[in-house]
């Protein structure tokens, strides 16, 4: 087990073991991560759906049925890149995520970030793209009156900043895959934008 996969594997048991927000109480299975811990591409969501808990796999329900395609029409699959969340425990409801739980979590998202070293990040949707540019530094450049524009601003802007070690990162905003369960002709557009990611590398 190398360097990368021993850090993961203490998230790992580490989150399964977390009571740092209520979120615990209500969970089935905590929904850590998964993919290529070699990653260079890191898809980052906002929180698991009722699939997701069941399962403990991110993007397993509708959403990651839409994500799945998109990734085959832009010539990835999740054999390539690493998957995760803002928050590894469900919100009742699949309601957003509140400040308190999104501070007591996005630690171990760090953590996550730092272990794989992605040359890419993908925010998908609103709570993950305003968590990133804000933990990168980059909030105070595209603020509009002292307030972060929405996903439908920030998809498909390439923002490069550096990792712990100075290494490039580039962040690439985009809508949730979860945007076409609710209407498909949105599908195409999800397509263009994720394929700036692909292009990237």
């Amino acid at each position: 087990m190398d360097l990368c996969d021993q850090k993961l594997k203490k998230i790992k048991d580490e989150v399964i073991a977390c009571q740092k927000c209520s979120l615990f109480q209500g969970r089935k299975y905590p929904v850590i991560g998964e993919g290529n811990h070699q990653a260079k591409i890191m898809f980052i969501g906002e929180a698991p759906g009722r699939q997701e808990d069941a399962s403990g796999r991110p993007f397993c329900g509708a959403a990651g049925k839409i994500l799945d395609d998109i990734l085959t029409a832009i010539g990835l699959n999740r054999a390539d890149v690493y998957i995760a969340n803002i928050l590894k425990c469900r919100p009742p409801d699949n309601r957003n995520p509140l400040n308190g739980e999104i501070e007591s979590c996005v630690p171990y998202l760090d953590r996550q970030i730092e272990a794989i070293a992605p040359k890419i990040i993908c925010p998908m949707g609103n709570f993950a793209a305003q968590y990133l540019l804000k933990k990168y530094g980059l909030a105070d450049q595209i603020s509009q009156n002292g307030k972060m524009p929405g996903i439908t601003q920030l998809k498909g802007r390439i923002f490069k900043t550096n990792n712990l070690f100075g290494e490039e990162i580039k962040i690439v905003p985009v809508y949730h895959p979860a945007v076409a369960t609710y209407n498909i002709n949105k599908k195409p557009i999800l397509i263009k934008d994720y394929q700036i990611v692909a292009n990237l590398l």
